[in-house]
């Protein structure tokens, strides 16, 4: 899906094309193949890895309030062990527990209390400034 966006935005190369065309369910090796190599036939490199989480972390919290991901779902790729900067970021990780059955254990919060400060921290996070270019 990032493929077909990234062309609609108008970068266009050979092997984004074909990326944009792959199942869902495509090797992920092979994906992040492609896609990296999409990227230096565009001139475009990728971020360091902090910087790409951070980005990763801002787009998950606005597909969160958008309705398009579920609560579980934040437990999953380690979120919590994401280096962070900036308050809102703090905030949103802070949140995010290392498995959903933990959440009252961890956080010391019931699932409905924490699923309203996970959502209003999430808010604050797509709200505050982003943290550089693509964010």
């Amino acid at each position: 899906m990032i493929a077909a966006e990234a062309l609609a935005a108008g970068l266009d190369t050979p092997t984004l094309c074909e990326l944009a065309g792959w199942p869902r369910n495509a090797d992920a090796r092979d994906i992040r193949e492609a896609f990296e190599q999409a990227l230096t036939e565009s001139g475009t490199g990728l971020p360091e890895r902090g910087l790409a989480r951070r980005h990763a972390l801002r787009r998950m919290a606005a597909r969160l309030i958008a309705g398009e991901i579920a609560l579980a779902d934040l437990v999953t790729d380690d979120w919590w062990e994401t280096e962070v900067q900036t308050a809102a970021e703090q905030a949103f990780v802070a949140l995010i527990p290392q498995c959903d059955c933990c959440v009252e254990y961890t956080l010391g919060l019931d699932q409905q209390t924490w699923e309203a400060q996970l959502r209003n921290a999430a808010f604050a996070l797509t709200s505050s400034p982003p943290i550089g270019p693509g964010c």
